[in-house]
């Protein structure tokens, strides 16, 4: 036989089918090496990723808790304002509808011209007596009379009937109390209705 072939012996074609299988084997091996980095990469980031989207999700979660516990200590908070207000103020509507009977026994004991009377000496005692009485009570239960005679006038407490001349006092006081007003705990019920001062013409031009 003539050729490459021919003069190749059967152990040298053995050799050369050997070292085909290296070749072949070492190039497979390798292959396999980096298809296994790569999973083990892909691997890794699949992990990290999941415990990113786990932690964004406890801290979502953590965010929620803490808005429903603020909100539950608002609402708690809220509501003992509501009960603390509805305990101070139970009585504004019923000492309200009160003091038009003290201002009638006040308005009595005013149109009493002489108080030594012996026939009316009694009856005025026994209102000025009634009078008293109810002042006291309404004062146990924190309303207090708001009487500003020859205090500055107070818009907040006051309401102005009129407005006076009068250069004896300064401008902006409280002449007169035509009616009294009444305060429940801090809070006015019924403001004073008053007469307040203002400077003459004269006395404001100099």
């Amino acid at each position: 036989m003539t050729g490459e072939g021919a003069d190749k012996t059967p152990d040298d074609q053995d050799g050369e089918t050997r070292e085909e299988e290296i070749l072949k084997t070492g190039s497979s091996g390798e292959s396999n090496a980096g298809e296994a980095d790569q999973t083990s990469e892909l691997s890794s980031e699949i992990d990290k990723l999941v415990q990113e989207a786990v932690d964004a999700a406890l801290a979502e979660q953590h965010d929620m808790v803490l808005r429903a516990q603020a909100e539950v200590q608002n609402m708690r908070r809220r509501c003992e304002q509501d009960v603390e207000k509805a305990h101070k103020f139970a009585l504004e509507k019923f000492g309200t509808e009160l003091l038009p009977v003290i201002d009638n026994l006040e308005r009595a004991l005013q149109a009493v011209t002489n108080a030594d009377d012996e026939s009316v000496k009694a009856l005025y005692e026994g209102v000025e007596l009634t009078l008293k009485g109810f002042v006291e009570t309404l004062s146990k239960h924190n309303i207090e009379q708001l009487d500003p005679q020859g205090e500055p006038f107070d818009p907040q407490q006051h309401e102005a009937m009129s407005i006076v001349e009068n250069d004896n006092v300064e401008p902006n006081t409280v002449l007169t109390v035509v009616q009294k007003g009444y305060r429940l705990n801090g809070r006015v019920i019924r403001p004073a209705m008053v007469m307040v001062s203002k400077g003459s013409k004269a006395q404001e031009k100099t």
